[in-house]
């Protein structure tokens, strides 16, 4: 019986191998705004969809970040990777984060784009139940998007964002995926990691900050990097994605220039 992969598309040939991980409110398409204007001639970048999303949409799981590094692993080995990196939007952040505990020793490189620490997200009671209950209510999907990108966005932005959410994520695996990326904490595991990890942050956005991210992920690793862009909120592939395309590219020919160079 042939094991689950998960769905993705390649863009360009280049030889570092990078995986796109998606956040809670959508799949692949989330890069979208980013495609057009990637290196593709020094990059590999696969972009996948997380179970209960886009072609994963109705597959069966757990919908747990530990799940999803899982299956990283596997379509790395399905792609004949041996060593890659991963760039994680949000909850996305979290599964990379994930990586750095099951299997370290694939990971060349780390990007969390307004990540979720690995120490889950506390989330007030009344947060709580805006979060939980966005499952099957689209003004809370819309609420959320619009505190998280500083209440700044047009108003047909933030629809298009609610509808493209409602039509790629499986209900039920949308909220079994806020009990995993918001509740779970396995910092212990991955804390004093020596993978170079950079954390991304919209200075638009009060729930995953840069004061935060000092907080947590860069008390955790000790080659951490923090950047925040000034005219961004949560989604910084859509509200400055050449800005974002910029810091994480520099951040990833880094490790081409300490002499990894083209490992597969």
């Amino acid at each position: 019986m042939t094991s689950f992969s998960l769905p993705h598309e390649v863009h360009g040939e280049g030889a570092h191998k990078v995986f796109a991980v998606h956040g809670w409110f959508a799949d692949r398409s989330a890069y979208a705004a980013v495609l057009p204007d990637l290196d593709r001639t020094d990059f590999t970048y696969v972009l996948v969809d997380l179970r209960g999303y886009g072609g994963a949409k109705d597959a069966a799981g757990a919908c747990t970040t530990a799940e999803a590094a899982l299956d990283l692993v596997e379509l790395a080995d399905r792609l004949g990777w041996g060593r890659f990196s991963v760039v994680g939007h949000s909850m996305g952040g979290a599964v990379g984060q994930r990586l750095l505990a099951v299997a370290p020793h694939r990971l060349r490189r780390l990007v969390g784009v307004s990540p979720v620490p690995a120490s889950g997200l506390a989330l007030p009671p009344e947060q709580w139940e805006l979060f939980a209950d966005a499952a099957h209510k689209p003004e809370n999907r819309r609420a959320i998007i619009d505190v998280t990108t500083g209440g700044r966005r047009p108003a047909a932005w933030l629809d298009r964002m609610v509808a493209r959410s409602l039509a790629v994520s499986d209900q039920k695996a949308f909220r079994a995926w806020l009990d995993s990326w918001a509740t779970e904490d396995f910092h212990g595991r991955v804390e004093g990691s020596p993978v170079p990890a950079l954390a991304v942050a919209g200075a638009l956005d009060p729930a995953l900050s840069a004061d935060l991210l000092r907080h947590t992920w860069m008390t955790w690793y000790p080659r951490a990097e923090l950047c925040e862009l000034p005219a961004a909120g949560h989604y910084a592939m859509d509200e400055t994605p050449l800005e974002l395309i910029r810091v994480i590219e520099d951040f990833l020919r880094a490790d081409d220039a300490a002499g990894a160079g083209g490992e597969q």
